[in-house]
């Protein structure tokens, strides 16, 4: 509204309700010839006089007594609207749905503790995980997904992260592997096993290969799954070998405390890039109260969940 003034609603309102040019300069921290000089303005744009003489006092124009109420809403109206939003945030009363991408394998890690924390702090809350089949921002933002959970790699450059741990993969056999009745593992002795691939896009190639190649040699891929927990399971009852994040495996070990275990994990032969797990949203969601706690709980599940991964041995 290029002919509108707003600046000119503060100064009207405070003109009409204390009906005084010095009152009214006080109140809005300006000088008397300042606001004598906003007066003629607001005489200009409105056409009417708006305050006249009353012997040593101001008395309003009958028009300026019909703008008195009207305008001292507007004036609160914007002065709310154009300020920081103040509100107060009770995840108690909180009634929403948070929809979350992660793989299967951080559901396993913290899945227990948030449901938990929800239960003690945030009834009415419902958390819905949908699987992580890429890294594609544009459900981030659609806004169809609150929150993601995964490494670092979108090529997005709005969306805001919040670094949760950093994870490194294992190497998992069943228990009693003759892999592991060498003094010294080489790749060479870890190469020559079949091994159970675990991939979301069907890839056959996992963070190990590349290290591989680099000492002339190939894994035998024999079996290619979607999850960490399938791989798991497949290896803790034959001879193949698993690759899996050690936050995916800490599950598992926690599962096997109360029976024999079927699996054992131990340290690669070879170096694979560490994996920095990491909170992803848009900054839609940024400054909402509501989503800080969410993300504030994640991150406090984390903490919690850590401990019980086992180290790699």
């Amino acid at each position: 509204m290029p002919s509108v003034d707003l600046n000119l609603l503060p100064a009207l309102d405070a003109l009409l309700t204390e009906m005084s040019v010095t009152r009214a300069a006080r109140r809005l921290g300006l000088s008397a010839s300042a606001m004598s000089r906003t007066l003629t303005r607001l005489r200009s744009v409105t056409g009417d006089p708006l305050l006249v003489q009353a012997g040593r006092n101001l008395v309003l124009t009958p028009y300026a007594e019909q703008l008195r109420d009207q305008v001292q809403g507007l004036a609160q109206a914007a002065q709310r609207v154009l300020q920081p939003a103040r509100s107060h945030f009770d995840p108690a009363t909180l009634q929403r749905t948070f929809t979350l991408r992660a793989n299967d394998g951080f559901v396993d890690l913290v899945g227990a503790t948030l449901l938990t924390a929800l239960a003690r702090t945030a009834p009415r809350v419902c958390l819905r995980f949908t699987p992580k089949f890429d890294k594609d921002a544009q459900p981030l933002r659609d806004g169809a997904i609150d929150l993601e959970i995964g490494t670092l790699g979108t090529l997005a450059p709005e969306i805001k992260t919040r670094l949760l741990f950093e994870d490194r993969f294992v190497g998992i056999c069943r228990v009693g592997h003759p892999l592991l009745s060498h003094a010294a593992m080489t790749a060479a002795h870890y190469a020559s096993y079949p091994h159970v691939v675990v991939s979301r896009k069907a890839d056959f190639a996992g963070p190990v290969d590349e290290a591989l190649e680099q000492r002339g040699l190939r894994r035998n891929v024999a079996l290619v799954v979607p999850n960490f927990a399938n791989a798991m399971q497949i290896v803790g009852n034959c001879d193949a070998l698993g690759l899996v994040s050690s936050a995916s495996l800490g599950h598992a070990l926690a599962s096997a405390a109360t029976g024999a275990p079927r699996l054992q994990h131990f340290e690669l032969p070879v170096a694979t890039p560490t994996l920095k797990i990491a909170a992803i949203w848009h900054p839609r969601f940024d400054a909402d109260p509501a989503h800080r706690w969410l993300r504030d709980m994640i991150t406090a599940a984390v903490q919690t969940a850590l401990p019980t991964l086992g180290a790699p041995r």
